[in-house]
């Protein structure tokens, strides 16, 4: 069937013309800069994402149907229907990100005062709890309660500049202690049977789709072709970040890799815990950039795509009080990101924006970005369905707040690793005397 132009289906008693932002005209009267959007970018990108072509693809779908938002384009292309499952898509998302983002700072920064010289490692004040609420009142709900998204631009290039520093403790430590390491059986080969559930995480991994239209609106004079650009840079620079994170966590740890990298280390090694303290600094400030779309679906949704001064501190109260309460419960991260990779993820990455574009385009279906959308759609599907199911059967083991067993020297035997690949005690014994003194 060939492709029809269709009118938007207007929900009841909201306003959705394409000229709806996802956050008030009014707030964005001052326009950032092109650094200050790549910094938001990259910081959305490395907190939670890398994609090129969708990205793109994303932006081509708003300029062919004179939408400026992923709801009101989704909107315009498949009607009410499909707004509302992109708005649940679009709020699950970012919400899963921030209670990720809690775990991750409470594991990290509780580690980080337990080396404090003096302090009690079963103090109460020093545990992941009390550190995800104070970081939550002291942080990332000021933070969050901004209502422009530009001045979020400064916070972005401090948590990219902690970042860098990050990689290159964690290459330190690649080199000085993964040949300490003993390596699991079957270290090296390419891929398992269940590789799909790393696309689960890789998705999450891989995705600031949810907020694209914010910094692309937050452009001095946006157009397609500067966006472009912008997400080229973006792209660059969190690919290298990224390659080198993964790379050089995993040729350390190898099959003990855990979901929260940091959880691999030992508490005794203090050049980690400085890049632990940046970890969880650089994550509480990636924290509101998830909190702004959440905040925004809401607002789009029940409030006609306003919320008054007052209902914006309500709803934005709201919505961190919840996913810091979720966050309370839940300790243990690679779950949490394959459920929202495989769930909320894939689609909002794969599925949607290609299935917007075969819609709305008019190009040949040889034209090579139609190609693309046909072979990204049914990857998605496939993703998102056998992900799941392996994401469920197939669940990983959590270590969380347990030392490893390589930081235990004279538990070390006791390990599950062969025989060629066991290193001596008495190494272990030196590396904790030389490396993590």
């Amino acid at each position: 069937m060939g492709y029809q132009r269709q009118e938007p289906v207007i929900p009841p008693q909201r306003d959705l013309d394409d000229r709806e932002t996802l956050v008030s005209e009014h707030e964005y009267k001052e326009k950032t800069c092109q650094s200050a959007a790549l910094f938001n970018v990259v910081n959305s990108i490395i907190g939670s994402g890398i994609i090129d072509f969708s990205l793109v693809l994303l932006i081509k779908g708003g300029a062919l149907s004179g939408t400026d938002t992923y709801q009101s384009l989704v909107n315009k292309t498949f009607g009410f229907p499909g707004y509302l499952l992109l708005s649940v898509l679009q709020f699950l998302y970012p919400f899963i990100a921030m209670i990720s983002y809690n775990i991750i700072a409470g594991d990290t920064l509780s580690k980080v005062f337990q080396r404090i010289p003096g302090v009690d490692p079963e103090n109460v004040f020093i545990g992941r709890h009390f550190i995800i609420g104070l970081s939550t009142v002291t942080f990332t709900l000021p933070l969050s309660l901004y209502r422009n998204i530009a001045k979020l631009g400064k916070v972005s290039l401090i948590s990219t500049g902690l970042t860098t520093l990050i990689l290159g403790i964690v290459m330190a430590r690649a080199i000085s202690l993964g040949p300490h390491i003993p390596k699991t059986e079957d270290a090296w080969v390419f891929a398992k049977p269940n590789a799909i559930q790393a696309v689960g995480v890789m998705s999450f991994a891989f995705i600031c789709h949810h907020n694209s239209f914010l910094v692309y609106s937050s452009l001095e004079e946006p157009t397609v072709a500067k966006w472009s650009r912008l997400i080229h840079m973006s792209i660059v620079i969190s690919v290298f970040i990224c390659i080198f994170f993964a790379t050089c966590g995993y040729l350390t740890f190898t099959g003990f890799t855990q979901g929260d990298l940091f959880e691999n280390y030992c508490r005794n090694d203090d050049l980690v815990t400085f890049g632990r303290f940046c970890y969880g600094v650089t994550v509480i400030l990636t924290y509101p950039m998830e909190c702004f779309v959440t905040r925004e679906v809401i607002a789009n949704v029940f409030f006609g795509g306003n919320l008054s001064s007052v209902f914006h501190i309500v709803v934005t109260v709201m919505v961190i009080t919840v996913a810091t309460l979720v966050s309370l419960l839940i300790d243990c991260l690679g779950i949490v990101l394959e459920l929202n990779g495989v769930l909320c993820a894939t689609p909002l990455i794969f599925i949607i924006p290609s299935a917007c574009y075969l819609k709305l385009s008019e190009e040949p279906r040889t034209h090579s970005d139609k190609i693309m959308s046909c072979v990204m759609l049914p990857i998605g599907a496939v993703v998102m369905v056998f992900g799941f199911v392996m994401a469920i059967t197939n669940t990983q083991d959590c270590t969380h707040g347990q030392e490893m067993f390589y930081c235990f020297p004279d538990n070390f035997s006791l390990t599950n690793t062969s025989e060629s690949h066991v290193q001596q005690t008495t190494q272990l014994s030196t590396l904790n005397i030389s490396i993590f003194q």
